[in-house]
């Protein structure tokens, strides 16, 4: 396993993260341990979650995959050996459940949302603590365009400095954004900067070989100003390892359970993605960890982050570190880029 520095931090994280949003969901607390377990067996020190996971969100199951996480870390005592990632959420549909909405990225919600995955968790500290969203209206989860609009949510600097504070009282060690876009991203270095206040060192948002629209901005900012990308759904929630190819929809498979994940399914996608699964069997390559192995390389992504429900699905992904791709291979992946370009953003 390769590592890479986190933004501008101390922090070296393993070039794969482990996922967790399935865990008490589609996965048990014993399947999540196993799949820690033999995440940390292959040399990933870094582990991603969240306040709302598992995903998709439910009053019947929130919080319940910090609960496991935290209960591994008690059971196992191996905190000190991982490098921790989790999430406040922002304002939107299908979080009513937390807090009392709306959700803010305010003192009080902040507060409280940190102190309340801390003790799920079992620990003293997150490494890195992430603005799942943005509160103000923008373009994130799939939307291209920008329709402005004068609510602007709780002003960046409050936020920052509310952060700031959970940096002081040891909480947390770092921040990072989520979701973000690229005004958003370069307002929250510049208030750092102007007032002292915690940089944010990575920003996890979408990227895959049917979502490249990180390129378009952000690249150029997570480069020249060290904010580590932290690459989601490396995969399209599945759709470019070939199973759900031909209008399958295996019985355990995310999109035949929940219809709601309908981003990375549309006809364009499809079409898209079934080129991308040829490509790889033409070069006699596994069309997830061709996917996964494409997102890795790129130089902006300091890590990518890889979910499964399985631990055979999971032994897949973590194989995909070993893959590197030929001249040929990324000339072809970039052939169909250029003629189906992100047809999921």
């Amino acid at each position: 396993m390769e590592y890479s520095q986190l933004g501008r931090s101390n922090l070296n994280v393993s070039r794969l993260c482990l996922g967790s949003m399935t865990w008490g969901e589609q996965n048990t607390r014993d399947e999540g341990f196993a799949q820690i377990e033999r995440a940390k067996a292959y040399g990933i020190n870094f582990i991603d979650t969240a306040e709302m996971y598992p995903v998709p969100p439910r009053p019947e199951t929130y919080s319940k995959t910090e609960q496991i996480i935290g209960e591994y870390f008690k059971s196992r005592g191996d905190r000190h050996d991982w490098i921790l990632a989790s999430k406040v959420a922002g304002p939107g549909n299908g979080v009513s459940h937390i807090r009392t909405p709306p959700l803010k990225h305010d003192r009080a919600n902040i507060v409280a949302a940190l102190d309340a995955s801390l003790k799920r968790l079992q620990t003293d500290w997150i490494d890195l603590y992430q603005l799942h969203w943005p509160e103000r209206p923008t373009n994130f989860f799939g939307q291209l365009g920008y329709d402005h609009q004068e609510y602007d949510g709780t002003p960046l600097a409050e936020t920052l400095a509310v952060l700031d504070e959970q940096v002081k009282a040891g909480k947390i060690r770092h921040i990072g954004l989520s979701n973000e876009t690229p005004w958003g991203t370069m307002k929250f270095l510049q208030l750092a900067e102007q007032h002292g206040w915690p940089r944010s060192v990575s920003i996890q948002n979408p990227y895959n070989l049917l979502n490249r629209s990180f390129e378009v901005g952000l690249a150029e900012v997570a480069i020249r100003e060290q904010c580590s990308l932290l690459a989601y759904s490396p995969m399209a929630f599945g759709m470019l390892s070939g199973k759900y190819g031909n209008g399958a929809r295996p019985a355990d498979g995310r999109l035949t359970l929940f219809s709601r994940f309908s981003r990375y399914s549309n006809p364009q996608s499809v079409a898209a993605c079934a080129r991308y699964v040829a490509l790889a069997e033409e070069h006699g390559l596994n069309p997830g960890q061709m996917a996964l192995a494409f997102v890795t390389s790129r130089p902006f992504v300091t890590s990518n982050i890889i979910g499964a429900t399985s631990l055979e699905q999971l032994e897949s992904n973590l194989r995909s570190s070993e893959l590197r791709l030929s001249a040929q291979v990324l000339e072809g992946i970039e052939a169909i880029h250029r003629s189906q370009p992100n047809p999921a953003p």
